[in-house]
């Protein structure tokens, strides 16, 4: 699973339609997202904004579960060409393993494609043609942390792993507050330690995604790799952990770090969209910083593209997909994005601004982006490989049921299978 899709237990596996049935003279499009809050409300936003522009087309809105059930879901219904007409779903290294050359609609030519920022293109891309568009903003993956437990303790945002861990000394010992929180209910939280934390891997090995990619770099042998695994495996024997962790949800997490329940939540910063959905009046509460390495001086973000909005070939309404397709990848698609959820961080289009008022995470978030090599892109945009088992294997890491190394040892099977179905030269 990726970690791109935020997920609440759906009632639904298939999908719930959110759109009043079709008129006769009216073209129905239907829309999958994942089921978390925030993207649900950003798709229903779009579909009545463009609905608005354009009555005679009408957006029906599916919901679809997060992680592995999802993965599977979306791989199903374009294997047997029941896809919705347009779907989100990842970019980077996930949309390689849904065979868009078989499977999507080629979008290189279409006009918005200019206003889309190279960036993202590159995460859509197969073999030079570009497959997707792009919607919500970039986000980055670290720590979300409640700020009132920091003032009340005279904390400072910590910039190394030492730092981190002290600061989770003096909460532990202070008491009543979980200095971290782990919510392994929803699996594909549980990767944020390892995944989160590439930005110092690269700082460590320039070129570390190369030789992964070619099967010359491995997680097991890669001392700056083995970290994220081992920074997991710390934090759960220093008893660091909320005592729920085993069966707390996505949504707990994010109450705990908003209301000062638990101080830190290693997550990616699109969950302040869910926030400020649920939990508005704590907003404020809420920081963000990088993931801490070993130095001081080169302290960075790890960035995700977020997802790509695509279109199936299996599609009876081709023209209209792009018309939606096409107002989603706009300066008006960006606008209601932002009317539904606030702002999460900076779009992927030239023509999109984020307002003067937004809440700290973001802006902790864009002070990563304002220095020059302060982020890098997270492994799944840089290499085409990603293991589908690591939320399982990172539970099982962070529940001391498995050690690091030896998590990290799995892991490196894992890609290996997955190499092997993509069919990538030196994994024979």
């Amino acid at each position: 699973m990726s970690i791109l899709r935020p997920l609440l237990l759906a009632a639904v596996s298939a999908g719930v339609a959110f759109a009043a049935p079709a008129r006769a003279d009216t073209v129905s499009l239907t829309f999958l997202v994942d089921n978390a809050p925030s993207t649900v409300k950003i798709a229903e936003t779009l579909a009545a904004e463009f609905t608005a522009r354009n009555p005679d087309i009408e957006i029906e809105v599916e919901t679809r579960p997060g992680g592995a059930e999802g993965d599977n879901l979306i791989k199903t219904r374009l294997a047997t060409g029941d896809m919705t007409d347009v779907f989100l779903y990842n970019a980077g290294s996930l949309f390689h393993a849904i065979n868009p050359e078989q499977t999507l609609v080629d979008l290189t030519d279409e006009p918005f494609q200019a206003d889309v920022l190279d960036i993202f293109k590159g995460v859509v891309t197969a073999n030079g043609r570009v497959y997707g568009a792009p919607i919500q903003g970039a986000m980055g993956g670290g720590i979300l942390y409640n700020k009132k437990v920091y003032a009340a303790l005279g904390l400072s945002v910590p910039k190394t792993w030492a730092e981190f861990m002290r600061n989770n000394a003096a909460i532990k010992a202070k008491g009543g507050i979980a200095p971290v929180i782990q919510t392994f209910k929803d699996t594909w939280t549980s990767q944020l330690f390892v995944l989160g934390d590439f930005y110092n891997v690269l700082k460590a090995e320039p070129d570390f995604p190369e030789r992964y990619t070619a099967n010359q770099a491995k997680f097991a042998t890669s001392p700056a790799a083995l970290k994220g695994f081992q920074y997991q495996e710390e934090v759960f024997k220093a008893g660091y952990l909320n005592p729920d962790f085993a069966s707390a949800t996505y949504d707990d997490g994010l109450r705990m770090v908003a209301r000062g329940e638990g101080a830190h939540y290693p997550m990616l910063t699109n969950a302040v969209g869910n926030i400020r959905e649920n939990y508005g009046e704590s907003i404020d509460d809420v920081g963000f910083f990088a993931m801490p390495g070993d130095d001081p001086n080169t302290n960075g973000l790890t960035t995700w593209m977020l997802a790509g909005i695509y279109i199936p070939k299996s599609t009876e309404h081709l023209d209209e997909a792009k018309k939606f397709v096409a107002f989603i990848a706009s300066k008006e698609g960006c606008e209601a994005q932002t009317k539904a959820v606030g702002a999460t961080g900076p779009y992927f289009l030239k023509s999109c601004a984020l307002p003067a008022d937004i809440p700290p995470i973001v802006s902790d978030l864009l002070g990563y982006f304002g220095k020059d090599g302060a982020t890098a892109p997270a492994l799944e945009f840089l290499s085409p490989i990603k293991g589908p088992a690591l939320e399982q294997i990172t539970v099982e890491v962070g529940s001391g049921i498995r050690p690091a190394a030896d998590g990290t040892a799995l892991y490196d099977e894992d890609v290996r299978k997955q190499a092997l179905q993509l069919g990538l030269s030196g994994w024979e």
